[in-house]
């Protein structure tokens, strides 16, 4: 399958996406990155996110680099310095295609606003096919949209083939041995047993000063696709909830509010998670949790084990 074509040289002119490609696939370009997207999807590749990719170089971008050198040990700085791009070479194509299955476009449903109609539902899938695509490979849905402007989401077909970041897999450099959360920095680090940071998340962390706790904590349980308990009481704001005056059970999917997984903690009523609205992981606040992008949450659930110590930092 070859992208050569209108779209492959739209992609050149307006984003420099510049990717090998022969008749058995991909070829690793085997140099460093060299445009805010591939720094943004080598670093996903390697567990150290930015959060939605975006092709835009900010503050997100700029604290997975500061993460990533850390780790490589070389000098902190956050930009894409000389010795960064030393390391940091792509190990295969910054974007690539797929085609829509119906695995993609099973179970589609606009997700209701209302906390009654979401408990009344068997699942709280994907509300469409973008914001699926989206997820699967780590970004936010205008740069899918603007890596594909021929397509119309709204009326897509089975079978289209899309032009997405090469991202969907993620390999830490390490093992994994505690977790380290600083609530300042709004960043959730996986370090090795010499300290090494291996991993790096952006995190939302409690609105509330007083729900965000500090010092050593463990995990006590992993529960992929959770169901979640809507108690009104730890919703004031919620007209809703003064209604109903009851509690409610939300079925789980990507649009639970505690998203793909739920990593409990030794502190009742928190833990780390997964989120519905990943562009606004590290800019919004949670209501005492710490919430990651569903992607993000997933390589976490992946690597911790019961009994794993997470420091919580000021």
């Amino acid at each position: 399958m070859s992208l050569r074509g209108p779209l492959f040289y739209f992609l050149i002119a307006t984003h420099g996406f510049l990717f090998a490609r022969g008749e058995s696939g991909a070829v690793a370009p085997d140099r460093p990155v060299e445009s805010a997207l591939e720094t943004q999807v080598e670093l996903h590749r390697r567990g150290f996110s930015c959060g939605s990719i975006d092709g835009v170089a900010g503050a997100q971008t700029a604290a997975a680099l500061g993460a990533f050198q850390r780790g490589a040990g070389i000098r902190e700085t956050g930009i894409l310095d000389e010795a960064t791009r030393a390391r940091l070479i792509l190990t295969a194509p910054a974007l690539d295609s797929c085609l829509l299955t119906a695995a993609d476009v099973a179970g589609l449903r606009p997700v209701p606003a209302s906390w009654l109609e979401k408990s009344e539902l068997p699942a709280l899938g994907y509300a469409s096919a973008l914001e699926r695509v989206a997820e699967r490979f780590h970004a936010h849905p205008d740069l899918i949209r603007k890596l594909n402007p021929g397509i119309d989401w709204a009326a897509l077909l089975l079978g289209a083939r899309i032009v997405v970041p090469a991202a969907e897999r993620v390999a830490l450099g390490g093992i994994a041995a505690r977790v380290v959360i600083s609530l300042g920095a709004h960043q959730l680090e996986i370090v090795d047993d010499s300290s090494r940071v291996i991993g790096h998340f952006p995190v939302s962390i409690a609105r509330m000063v007083e729900k965000r706790p500090t010092g050593e904590l463990q995990v006590t349980v992993i529960i992929p696709d959770p169901n979640y308990t809507f108690d009104p009481d730890l919703f004031p704001e919620s007209a809703e909830g003064k209604s109903l005056a009851r509690k409610l059970v939300l079925p789980p999917g990507a649009n639970n509010p505690v998203g793909l997984v739920w990593i409990g903690l030794n502190l009742p009523g928190y833990g780390i998670h997964g989120t519905p609205e990943p562009e606004k992981i590290g800019r919004t606040e949670s209501h005492g949790c710490f919430r990651l992008a569903n992607w993000d949450a997933l390589t976490l659930a992946s690597v911790v084990k019961v009994g794993m110590p997470v420091a919580v930092e000021p």
